[in-house]
């Protein structure tokens, strides 16, 4: 393979079958940052290979103007945004604008869309029913993927996703609800009444208050709490083509409703490897038990031939460290302070894990630093959020960008359904043996 430019200055690349005459030049694309991507799409009709990329994890699979990643430098930008200015400065709703619509809104276009998120937080009263449907210790990700799914069958008024105007009424819908059901999920799981959304609180105060409120006295919103809840919303809005996204981008391809295509991404996110990081993180300290336990658990770790892993360290992109992660531990020990938190064991474990991986040359050498993952656990333990619900919060902050993507997918013209190929390992053509005569 070698790699030129044309006079026009678009650079091909020349591709060659060792033992083969047959070669053909690719296109090379450029981003406006990032690395180069060689356009491989008649890679198979020119020379007849397919590229073998497990994982997807070499692969671009869509052309988008979302997110930007550079896992090297720790850098994550939301439409050209730094993360650390937008957890700073913003709020989930501007942030939610600004995915979807690629600019910061102005005042007047924020107030619009704000409304229009708060007056669509309501679900159809029959939706209501849906729970009752569901075994009381079912897992809440479990009934919010149910219940997200079924959305179609009750707003089939907005869904022809070749008008842009139903898209986005959909898109709304999907920003403004999810809360609620999610808030519902948890409430059916511990036996107290639904609570509906007030339009007089922000997003994340509703959500707060839709999970922690009871009809018997008045609820009080803690700003700091509240803040925490919106900045773990913003840190997980959207991270490019991770394995939920891309699922629901791949659901999408096929002109499936916008919520079959969420729905798709909550069960993908449900997943230990992706959402539900945090609360493996809690399953760990669970573990430990005490913080006199957390040497010999370092010891297991830094053991090659211990099956012991560290959960909340490192991350699969982000190989210097999470952008997220220092905005999340400031506002883990906000949270921390306010609550007066001091002799809980698993925080107290937590917070030593830290000290440890800061100063440990076994960690700062394999460039393990704790992740998001980390300190939003740590986070959402100390607000008295059970660990079943880690993941359904997730789903909360980040399906503003499922649904920025899906949009985004189903309004470029070079889409086309997804369609992965494989390399085939099984056996050749054979015929069949009739039972009798099988060995």
């Amino acid at each position: 393979m070698s790699s030129s430019a044309t006079p026009a200055g678009k650079k091909t690349v020349t591709v060659s079958l060792e033992g083969s005459n047959r070669s053909t030049n690719l296109p090379v694309f450029s981003g406006s940052i990032g690395p180069d991507v060689v356009d491989i799409r008649k890679l198979y009709g020119d020379l007849g290979v397919f590229t073998f990329d497990p994982g997807y994890g070499a692969t671009a699979s869509c052309e988008s103007k979302i997110t930007y990643i550079d896992g090297d430098a720790g850098v994550l930008l939301y439409r050209g945004y730094p993360i650390e200015q937008l957890a700073e400065k913003s709020d989930f709703i501007e942030v939610s604008y600004l995915l979807m619509y690629g600019e910061l809104p102005t005042a007047e276009q924020l107030e619009t869309f704000r409304k229009g998120v708060t007056y669509h937080t309501m679900v159809h009263e029959q939706l209501r029913r849906f729970f009752d449907g569901f075994r009381r210790d079912a897992h809440p990700m479990a009934v919010i993927c149910g219940v997200v799914g079924a959305l179609a069958a009750f707003y089939h008024d907005n869904l022809d996703i070749n008008d842009p105007k139903q898209r986005e009424i959909a898109a709304y819908r999907l920003i403004a609800k999810i809360p609620t059901i999610a808030a519902w999920a948890y409430k059916y799981s511990i036996g107290q009444p639904f609570m509906y959304p007030r339009n007089d609180l922000s997003y994340a105060e509703n959500f707060l208050y839709m999970l922690n409120a009871v009809p018997a006295e008045p609820w009080k919103n803690n700003p700091i709490l509240s803040r925490a809840m919106d900045r773990i919303l913003v840190l997980h809005a959207d991270h490019e083509q991770n394995a939920s996204t891309s699922t629901v981008r791949l659901a999408g391809s096929t002109g499936a409703n916008p919520f079959a295509c969420v729905a798709a991404g909550i069960a993908a996110l449900w997943g230990p490897a992706h959402g539900g990081a945090n609360e493996a993180v809690l399953k760990m300290l669970a573990e430990i038990g005490t913080p006199e336990n957390i040497p010999q658990f370092i010891r297991e770790v830094k053991d090659k031939n211990s099956h012991t892993k560290l959960m909340g360290f490192g991350h699969r992109v982000y190989k210097n460290f999470d952008p997220r992660a220092k905005i999340m531990k400031e506002t883990c020990h906000e949270v921390l302070a306010e609550l007066g938190i001091k002799d809980e064991p698993l925080l107290d474990m937590a917070m030593e894990l830290e000290r440890i991986a800061l100063s440990d040359e076994y960690f700062i050498s394999r460039k393990l630093y704790p992740n998001v993952d980390f300190y939003s656990g740590i986070i959402l333990k100390a607000m008295g959020i059970p660990t079943s619900m880690f993941t359904v919060l997730f789903a909360v902050a980040r399906t503003v960008g499922w649904v920025s993507q899906w949009k985004e997918m189903i309004e470029d013209p070079s889409q086309r359904i997804g369609r992965p190929r494989q390399l085939y390992t099984g056996a050749s053509q054979r015929d069949y043996l009739p039972v009798a005569r099988r060995g």
